[in-house]
C-alpha cells in the first residue's frame, strides 16, 4: 500500500525553518527528554575515508513524545572546493515513530544541522550564561560562528559582539555581518585573550586541534560554549579550564569523552575517571545535582558535540514548518 513522503529541498527549508525561538524550544525539549533516560540514542557512526580526505557521520535518536525519529547522514569531503564543490552536504530522513515508514526526506545539505547546532548553543546560554550579558565574543569566523551569535542574542540580547579569527579579514567580515543582522556594535578583536576578558559569554566555533582559549583567561561571570570539538582530534579549550570552572556540562558525556573537550582533559590527566559531569539535559530539566550557575560570579563551560536527539527534534520541527508553509513535493512510495 502506497504512502506519501514529503521531499523538501534546501532552498525550501531555508524559507520554512528559521533560527528562532520555536527552533530553540524544540531543541530544548530534546535536551530535557535526554535527561529522562527514555531516549534511545546509539553512538555516532563515523567513517573516515582518508583516500578522499573525507568522513561521514550518521546520527539518530528516538525521543518518546515526538511523532518521528530522524536519521542524519553528514558527509564532509574536504578537497571538494578544489573541484568547485562544497565540502559539506548531507540529508535527513524522518521516519514515523509509530510505523517506521518514511515520512519525509530533507535534502538540506547540512542546513538543518546548522540550525539545530546554533539552537543548542542558545539552550546552553539560556540555562548557563549570566542573566545579563553586555558583551558576547566568538572565536571563529565561519557559518556556525555567525549563527551561534544570532542564537545567543535571542536568549541573551547583548549590546556588543567581538570576533576573533586566525584570518583578520574573515573576522572583520563576520563582525560586519553580525552588526548588520543583529543591530549591535561589533568589532574584530586581534587578541583572543582580550576578547575573553571583555565578554560574559564566549562561543568557540573552530576546527582547532590545539586550544584557542587558555585556562588563565577565565574570569568570574564568564560562560563558555565550546562547540567546535566534535571529532577525536579536535580541542578548543585548555583542559585545565574544565577543572577550574565552577561548572562543566556536557551535551552527552559518552560523546564528550570520545569527541569533545572532555576527551582532551582526560588525556591530559587533569580530569579523573571517577568524575562524571552533568549533562545539559539535566540542567534544562532541573535534575542536575550541581546547578550550572548559582551566582553571577560563577564560571561555566558547556561542551557541545551534537546529538542525534537534536536531529530528531529539528527534523520533526522542519516537517511541520514545511507543511504549514505549503512547501515540499509529495511522492508516493
Amino acid at each position: 500500500m502506497a504512502h506519501d513522503i514529503t521531499v523538501v529541498t534546501e532552498s525550501e527549508l531555508r524559507k520554512a525553518v528559521k533560527l528562532d525561538m520555536a527552533a530553540i524550544e524544540t531543541v530544548e525539549r530534546a535536551f530535557a527528554a535526554l535527561a529522562s533516560g527514555e531516549v534511545i540514542m546509539p553512538p555516532i557512526l563515523s567513517m573516515d575515508i582518508p583516500q578522499a580526505n573525507g568522513e561521514v557521520d550518521v546520527k539518530t535518536a528516538y525521543i518518546p513524545g515526538f511523532d518521528g525519529f530522524a536519521i542524519k547522514v553528514s558527509p564532509g569531503f574536504f578537497d571538494n572546493p578544489k573541484l568547485g564543490l562544497p565540502s559539506l552536504n548531507g540529508l535527513m530522513i524522518l521516519f514515523s515513530a509509530k510505523t517506521g515508514l518514511v515520512e519525509a526526506l530533507f535534502l538540506d545539505n547540512g542546513y538543518l544541522t546548522d540550525v539545530r547546532t546554533a539552537a543548542a548553543g542558545a539552550v546552553a546560554a539560556k540555562h548557563m550564561a549570566p542573566a545579563e550579558v553586555e558583551t558576547a565574543g566568538v572565536i571563529g569566523t565561519g557559518v556556525q560562528a555567525r549563527l551561534q551569535m544570532e542564537a545567543a542574542h535571542l536568549v541573551r540580547p547583548f549590546k556588543r559582539v567581538l570576533v576573533w579569527g586566525r584570518d583578520s579579514g574573515k573576522a572583520q567580515a563576520c563582525a560586519a555581518e553580525l552588526a548588520a543582522n543583529l543591530g549591535v556594535e561589533a568589532r574584530a578583536e586581534n587578541d583572543p585573550e582580550r576578547l575573553v576578558a571583555e565578554s560574559q559569554l564566549v562561543v568557540t566555533a573552530t576546527p582547532a586541534r590545539e586550544p584557542v582559549l587558555k585556562a588563565d583567561w577565565l574570569h568570574p561571570g564568564l560562560h563558555i560554549t565550546a562547540m567546535g570539538s566534535d571529532q577525536s582530534g579536535k580541542n578548543e579549550i585548555d583542559p585545565q579550564a574544565l577543572v577550574q570552572a565552577t561548572a562543566y556540562v556536557c551535551d552527552r558525556v559518552s560523546q564528550c569523552e570520545k569527541l569533545g573537550e572532555l576527551r582532551s582533559a582526560i588525556a591530559a590527566g587533569v580530569w579523573g575517571n571517577d568524575k562524571t559531569p552533568p549533562e545539559l539535559g539535566d540542567v534544562v530539566s532541573g535534575s542536575a545535582t550541581v546547578c550550572a550557575r548559582n551566582t553571577t560570579l560563577d564560571i561555566t563551560i558547556c561542551d557541545l558535540t551534537g546529538t542525534g536527539a537534536q536531529d530528531t527534534a529539528i527534523a520533526t520541527h522542519a516537517l511541520k514548518a514545511a507543511k504549514t508553509a505549503g512547501l515540499g513535493t509529495i511522492i508516493q512510495a
